[in-house]
């Protein structure tokens, strides 16, 4: 969610050299997205693990002179970073995850459902503190206009054909609170091979779940591909996700990463809810499926289990009401 922030920033000011410090499976986003960024991997299991380990990353960020430091996450790590840079007076400043609002948001009574700042907003606010304002709306795309090129892609991706819609599913994330049940996931799906027979269906996610239903539903679904199947690399799968008409995805990593290609995300909220300030960029919050529970928000990870033990949030959720979203943006 840092790119279309850490961009504005770049485009606004291009002669601020930008380093972006993260884990290396994030290079992706940021290495081709403009002149003045670079990045920079920390391996926070190996080379900087611990203080120890932090400290010779310190060390080598004080080696490359910055003279402003965003930190995006406030995390333990970033925070003890935070309190080293202070100490040299470096110019620092973090970003504000509005704690209390978070806990009014879940609380199990007495709730109180206000929209929160976005994360886009609270990114921006950190480079504003830091003397660089900008207009945050004009990030589009990671890729130009025409998207990534297909025909870098294997060919079981093929080229799109008129007429064959694209439909993206990730299905699956990293708490049960965010997951819609399988077996409602299938029925939403056979139904869109019977609305659309001229479709191609891309299944995304690579974790157990995953492993246990994709092969299932790609036998029974000739027109489903399993894209783990044929795309090694995240760039891969951001550039097939440029193509789609439209891609279905819980709260999760998939529906940011489709944001980012500027393709239009039907997201499924459960136990998390889109007024805690993490839906994708630039999506409409009208292509948010979800219940009007009394209990949601109960958590704002999705990481909490149901109270009820029910998930009610997700269960109660008819695929039809997905598929017609999903209708409504391929045939609008």
């Amino acid at each position: 969610m840092t790119v279309p922030i850490v961009w504005a920033v770049a485009k606004r000011y291009p002669d601020v050299r930008i380093t972006v410090l993260s884990r290396p499976f994030a290079r992706t986003f940021f290495e081709n997205l403009a002149p003045n960024v670079n990045f920079m991997e920390a391996d926070l299991k190996g080379e900087y693990k611990g203080i120890h380990g932090l400290n010779a990353l310190y060390r080598r960020l004080t080696a490359k002179q910055f003279t402003h430091v965003a930190d995006l996450h406030s995390v333990l790590r970033s925070e003890y970073l935070r309190m080293r840079f202070n100490l040299g007076r470096f110019k620092v400043k973090h970003i504000d995850k509005h704690r209390k609002m978070r806990r009014q948001l879940v609380k199990q009574n007495n709730k109180r459902r206000q929209p929160m700042p976005t994360s886009f907003d609270n990114y921006a606010e950190v480079f504003a503190k830091l003397g660089f304002p900008i207009d945050h709306s004009d990030f589009r795309s990671i890729f130009q206009e025409e998207g990534g090129y297909l025909n870098t892609l294997p060919d079981a991706i093929g080229e799109k054909h008129e007429g064959e819609p694209w439909i993206g599913i990730a299905p699956f994330a990293a708490h049960l609170g965010k997951v819609y049940p399988p077996e409602l996931t299938e029925q939403a799906i056979r139904q869109l091979t019977e609305r659309y027979p001229k479709s191609r269906l891309f299944l995304f996610g690579r974790g157990k779940q995953e492993e246990e239903f994709f092969p299932k539903w790609t036998k029974e679904m000739p027109q489903c591909t399993n894209v783990s199947w044929h795309l090694e690399t995240m760039r891969q799968e951001l550039i097939l996700m440029a193509h789609l008409d439209v891609m279905l995805s819980m709260d999760s990593a998939n529906m940011h990463m489709a944001s980012l290609t500027g393709t239009k995300v039907v997201s499924v909220w459960g136990a998390t809810h889109p007024m805690a300030g993490f839906m994708g960029w630039r999506q409409n919050e009208e292509n948010a499926v979800q219940l009007d529970l009394p209990c949601r928000p109960c958590s704002i990870f999705g990481n909490k289990p149901c109270r009820f033990g029910d998930y009610h949030c997700m269960t109660g959720i008819q695929p039809e009401t997905i598929v017609e979203k999903i209708v409504d943006i391929i045939n609008p």
